[in-house]
Protein backbone atom coordinates (compact mmCIF):
# COMPACT_ATOMS: atom_id res chain seq x y z
CA UNK A 1 0.00 0.00 0.00
CA UNK A 2 1.94 3.69 -0.99
CA UNK A 3 2.86 5.27 1.81
CA UNK A 4 0.53 8.71 2.71
CA UNK A 5 1.90 12.06 1.64
CA UNK A 6 2.28 14.97 3.49
CA UNK A 7 -0.35 16.61 1.46
CA UNK A 8 -3.29 14.51 3.82
CA UNK A 9 -1.44 14.46 7.36
CA UNK A 10 1.93 13.33 9.19
CA UNK A 11 -0.32 11.28 11.19
CA UNK A 12 -2.94 8.65 9.81
CA UNK A 13 -5.59 7.66 12.25
CA UNK A 14 -6.93 4.76 10.01
CA UNK A 15 -7.74 1.36 11.72
CA UNK A 16 -8.50 3.50 14.60
CA UNK A 17 -4.73 4.12 15.54
CA UNK A 18 -2.24 6.26 15.03
CA UNK A 19 0.73 5.54 12.44
CA UNK A 20 3.75 7.79 11.43
CA UNK A 21 3.79 8.49 8.14
CA UNK A 22 7.42 7.45 6.44
CA UNK A 23 7.85 10.92 5.63
CA UNK A 24 7.92 11.92 9.20
CA UNK A 25 10.22 8.79 9.60
CA UNK A 26 12.30 9.77 6.81
CA UNK A 27 12.78 13.01 8.80
CA UNK A 28 13.31 12.06 11.97
CA UNK A 29 14.55 8.52 12.44
CA UNK A 30 17.99 9.36 11.21
CA UNK A 31 18.55 12.33 14.13
CA UNK A 32 17.70 10.01 16.45
CA UNK A 33 20.01 7.40 15.41
CA UNK A 34 22.63 10.12 15.16
CA UNK A 35 22.29 10.75 18.91
CA UNK A 36 21.83 7.18 20.30
CA UNK A 37 24.09 5.87 17.93
CA UNK A 38 26.81 8.78 18.79
CA UNK A 39 26.43 7.98 22.70
CA UNK A 40 27.44 4.45 22.38
CA UNK A 41 30.19 5.59 20.77
CA UNK A 42 30.85 8.08 23.37
CA UNK A 43 30.88 5.41 25.87
CA UNK A 44 33.31 3.39 24.44
CA UNK A 45 35.66 6.32 23.97
CA UNK A 46 37.08 5.48 27.85
CA UNK A 47 37.92 2.71 26.93
CA UNK A 48 41.72 3.97 25.42
CA UNK A 49 42.66 0.32 23.59
CA UNK A 50 40.39 1.42 21.04
CA UNK A 51 41.42 5.08 20.66
CA UNK A 52 42.92 5.84 17.40
CA UNK A 53 43.80 9.09 19.91
CA UNK A 54 44.15 9.09 23.57
CA UNK A 55 41.46 11.23 25.49
CA UNK A 56 44.11 13.76 26.44
CA UNK A 57 44.25 14.48 23.01
CA UNK A 58 41.15 14.53 22.27
CA UNK A 59 40.68 17.23 25.02
CA UNK A 60 43.49 19.39 24.24
CA UNK A 61 43.95 19.23 20.08
CA UNK A 62 40.12 20.09 19.59
CA UNK A 63 40.09 23.91 19.11
CA UNK A 64 35.79 23.78 19.53
CA UNK A 65 34.14 22.64 22.93
CA UNK A 66 32.04 19.98 22.97
CA UNK A 67 28.84 22.09 23.87
CA UNK A 68 29.37 24.18 21.02
CA UNK A 69 29.58 21.11 18.73
CA UNK A 70 26.77 19.88 19.99
CA UNK A 71 24.69 23.29 19.26
CA UNK A 72 26.38 23.18 15.95
CA UNK A 73 24.61 19.81 15.22
CA UNK A 74 21.25 20.47 16.25
CA UNK A 75 21.09 23.57 14.06
CA UNK A 76 22.45 21.35 10.85
CA UNK A 77 20.11 19.24 11.71
CA UNK A 78 16.91 21.56 12.26
CA UNK A 79 17.44 22.67 8.94
CA UNK A 80 17.95 19.67 7.24
CA UNK A 81 14.21 18.45 9.01
CA UNK A 82 12.80 21.78 7.60
CA UNK A 83 14.36 20.82 4.12
CA UNK A 84 13.41 17.06 4.03
CA UNK A 85 9.66 18.05 4.94
CA UNK A 86 9.61 20.63 1.70
CA UNK A 87 11.27 17.96 -0.62
CA UNK A 88 8.49 15.55 1.10
CA UNK A 89 5.97 17.86 0.22
CA UNK A 90 7.05 18.65 -3.59
CA UNK A 91 7.75 14.59 -4.34
CA UNK A 92 4.72 13.21 -2.25
CA UNK A 93 2.13 12.69 -5.24
CA UNK A 94 4.99 12.58 -7.91
CA UNK A 95 5.33 9.63 -10.42
CA UNK A 96 8.85 8.38 -9.30
CA UNK A 97 7.82 8.32 -5.91
CA UNK A 98 4.20 6.57 -5.99
CA UNK A 99 6.37 3.92 -8.58
CA UNK A 100 8.88 3.09 -6.09
CA UNK A 101 6.30 2.78 -3.26
CA UNK A 102 4.16 0.36 -5.31
CA UNK A 103 7.77 -1.91 -6.30
CA UNK A 104 8.58 -1.71 -2.73
CA UNK A 105 8.82 -5.57 -2.48
CA UNK A 106 11.08 -5.90 -5.16
CA UNK A 107 14.52 -6.80 -3.83
CA UNK A 108 16.31 -6.27 -6.96
CA UNK A 109 14.79 -2.49 -6.87
CA UNK A 110 15.79 -1.25 -3.65
CA UNK A 111 19.20 -2.57 -3.78
CA UNK A 112 19.86 -0.49 -7.43
CA UNK A 113 18.35 2.61 -5.56
CA UNK A 114 20.65 2.08 -2.49
CA UNK A 115 23.76 1.80 -4.91
CA UNK A 116 22.57 4.93 -6.88
CA UNK A 117 22.20 7.18 -4.29
CA UNK A 118 25.60 5.95 -2.29
CA UNK A 119 26.92 6.54 -5.49
CA UNK A 120 25.51 9.75 -6.38
CA UNK A 121 25.87 10.69 -2.41
CA UNK A 122 30.19 10.11 -2.72
CA UNK A 123 30.08 12.34 -5.72
CA UNK A 124 28.53 15.12 -4.74
CA UNK A 125 30.63 15.28 -1.48
CA UNK A 126 33.90 14.49 -2.80
CA UNK A 127 33.52 17.40 -5.32
CA UNK A 128 32.29 19.72 -2.74
CA UNK A 129 34.56 18.66 -0.25
CA UNK A 130 37.49 18.56 -2.35
CA UNK A 131 36.76 22.35 -3.48
CA UNK A 132 36.23 23.92 -0.31
CA UNK A 133 39.80 22.51 0.48
CA UNK A 134 41.34 24.36 -2.15
CA UNK A 135 39.22 27.42 -2.48
CA UNK A 136 40.89 29.59 -0.13
CA UNK A 137 38.51 31.68 1.30
CA UNK A 138 35.51 28.54 1.30
CA UNK A 139 38.21 26.95 3.62
CA UNK A 140 39.18 29.43 5.79
CA UNK A 141 35.10 30.95 6.81
CA UNK A 142 33.50 27.36 6.17
CA UNK A 143 35.18 24.31 6.18
CA UNK A 144 38.00 25.03 8.26
CA UNK A 145 35.03 24.61 11.29
CA UNK A 146 34.92 20.91 10.72
CA UNK A 147 38.56 20.47 10.75
CA UNK A 148 38.83 22.53 14.58
CA UNK A 149 38.03 18.35 15.40
CA UNK A 150 41.54 17.35 14.90
CA UNK A 151 40.91 14.50 17.07
CA UNK A 152 37.34 13.68 15.70
CA UNK A 153 34.64 11.68 17.62
CA UNK A 154 31.20 10.23 16.87
CA UNK A 155 28.95 13.55 17.96
CA UNK A 156 30.75 16.02 16.14
CA UNK A 157 30.44 14.05 12.35
CA UNK A 158 27.68 16.68 11.37
CA UNK A 159 29.67 19.80 13.05
CA UNK A 160 30.07 22.10 10.31
CA UNK A 161 29.28 25.45 8.91
CA UNK A 162 25.56 26.02 8.62
CA UNK A 163 26.09 26.48 4.80
CA UNK A 164 28.63 23.86 3.90
CA UNK A 165 26.10 21.70 6.29
CA UNK A 166 23.26 22.86 3.93
CA UNK A 167 25.59 22.16 0.45
CA UNK A 168 27.74 19.28 1.49
CA UNK A 169 24.76 17.05 3.18
CA UNK A 170 21.56 18.83 2.85
CA UNK A 171 21.70 18.96 -1.12
CA UNK A 172 23.58 15.87 -1.41
CA UNK A 173 21.23 13.84 0.54
CA UNK A 174 18.22 15.38 -1.28
CA UNK A 175 20.14 15.14 -5.04
CA UNK A 176 20.53 10.87 -3.65
CA UNK A 177 17.13 10.40 -2.41
CA UNK A 178 15.59 12.47 -6.12
CA UNK A 179 17.98 10.78 -8.74
CA UNK A 180 17.87 7.37 -7.00
CA UNK A 181 13.91 7.34 -7.14
CA UNK A 182 13.54 5.91 -3.85
CA UNK A 183 10.30 6.15 -1.88
CA UNK A 184 10.01 8.21 1.14
CA UNK A 185 9.76 4.67 2.83
CA UNK A 186 13.18 3.88 1.69
CA UNK A 187 14.46 6.89 2.25
CA UNK A 188 14.14 6.05 6.36
CA UNK A 189 16.48 3.02 5.80
CA UNK A 190 18.99 4.62 3.21
CA UNK A 191 19.56 7.69 5.34
CA UNK A 192 19.55 5.76 8.75
CA UNK A 193 22.26 3.62 6.75
CA UNK A 194 24.15 6.86 5.79
CA UNK A 195 23.85 8.55 9.47
CA UNK A 196 25.75 5.35 10.85
CA UNK A 197 28.26 5.30 8.38
CA UNK A 198 29.00 8.98 9.41
CA UNK A 199 29.37 8.64 12.60
CA UNK A 200 31.14 5.45 12.10
CA UNK A 201 33.53 7.32 10.03
CA UNK A 202 34.25 10.07 12.77
CA UNK A 203 34.28 8.06 15.76
CA UNK A 204 37.86 7.63 16.45
CA UNK A 205 37.76 4.53 17.19
CA UNK A 206 38.71 0.93 15.75
CA UNK A 207 36.83 -1.76 17.28
CA UNK A 208 36.86 -5.46 16.95
CA UNK A 209 34.20 -6.88 14.53
CA UNK A 210 33.02 -3.37 13.40
CA UNK A 211 31.56 -4.82 9.68
CA UNK A 212 32.42 -1.06 8.42
CA UNK A 213 35.91 -1.36 8.49
CA UNK A 214 35.64 -4.68 7.18
CA UNK A 215 33.25 -4.08 4.16
CA UNK A 216 35.01 -0.71 3.74
CA UNK A 217 37.81 0.88 2.93
CA UNK A 218 36.58 4.27 3.70
CA UNK A 219 36.17 3.60 7.32
CA UNK A 220 37.19 5.38 10.84
CA UNK A 221 40.90 5.24 10.25
CA UNK A 222 40.56 6.45 6.62
CA UNK A 223 39.08 9.78 7.67
CA UNK A 224 41.16 9.92 10.65
CA UNK A 225 44.28 10.77 8.02
CA UNK A 226 41.80 13.39 6.60
CA UNK A 227 41.68 15.11 9.91
CA UNK A 228 45.63 15.82 10.07
CA UNK A 229 47.60 17.85 8.92
CA UNK A 230 49.74 15.50 6.53
CA UNK A 231 46.09 14.32 5.04
CA UNK A 232 44.72 17.69 4.78
CA UNK A 233 44.74 17.64 0.98
CA UNK A 234 44.11 13.65 0.39
CA UNK A 235 40.77 11.25 1.50
CA UNK A 236 38.47 13.84 0.49
CA UNK A 237 35.45 10.49 -0.58
CA UNK A 238 33.20 10.41 1.81
CA UNK A 239 30.73 8.43 3.32
CA UNK A 240 30.90 4.93 1.51
CA UNK A 241 33.52 4.35 -0.54
CA UNK A 242 36.85 5.65 -2.11
CA UNK A 243 36.37 5.89 -5.74
CA UNK A 244 37.47 8.99 -6.56
CA UNK A 245 39.95 9.49 -4.41
CA UNK A 246 41.52 6.39 -6.31
CA UNK A 247 40.69 7.78 -9.64
CA UNK A 248 41.70 11.99 -8.93
CA UNK A 249 44.94 10.71 -7.14
CA UNK A 250 44.26 12.00 -3.68
CA UNK A 251 44.39 8.69 -2.35
CA UNK A 252 47.10 8.21 1.35
CA UNK A 253 47.60 5.18 2.02
CA UNK A 254 48.57 4.19 6.13
CA UNK A 255 49.12 1.54 7.99
CA UNK A 256 46.99 1.20 11.67
CA UNK A 257 49.68 0.81 14.12
CA UNK A 258 49.53 -0.67 17.72
CA UNK A 259 50.76 2.59 20.19
CA UNK A 260 52.74 0.90 23.11
CA UNK A 261 50.32 2.88 25.83
CA UNK A 262 47.69 1.08 23.99
CA UNK A 263 45.43 1.99 21.07
CA UNK A 264 46.19 2.70 17.39
CA UNK A 265 47.52 4.90 15.55
CA UNK A 266 47.11 5.41 11.78
CA UNK A 267 50.39 6.18 9.80
CA UNK A 268 50.77 7.46 6.22
CA UNK A 269 53.02 4.99 4.11
CA UNK A 270 56.52 5.59 3.71
CA UNK A 271 56.55 7.52 0.25
CA UNK A 272 54.03 10.24 1.78
CA UNK A 273 55.96 10.55 4.96
CA UNK A 274 58.81 11.33 2.44
CA UNK A 275 57.28 14.14 0.53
Amino acid sequence: MPSPSLGSSFLDNRDMGLVLSDELLGTFVPIIIYWVYSGVYFLLGSFEVYRLHSKKDEDDKNLVSKGTVVKGVLLQQFVQAIVATLLFMVTGDGSGAAASAGSSTSLVLLVRQFIIAMLVLDTWQYFMHRYMHHNKFLYKHIHSLHHRLVVPYAFGALYNHPVEGLLLDTVGGALSFLLSGMSPRTSIFFFSFATIKTVDDHCGLWLPGNLFHVLFRNNTAYHDVHHQLYGNKYNFSQPFFVTWDWILGTYMPYTLEVKKGGGFEARPTKEFKDE
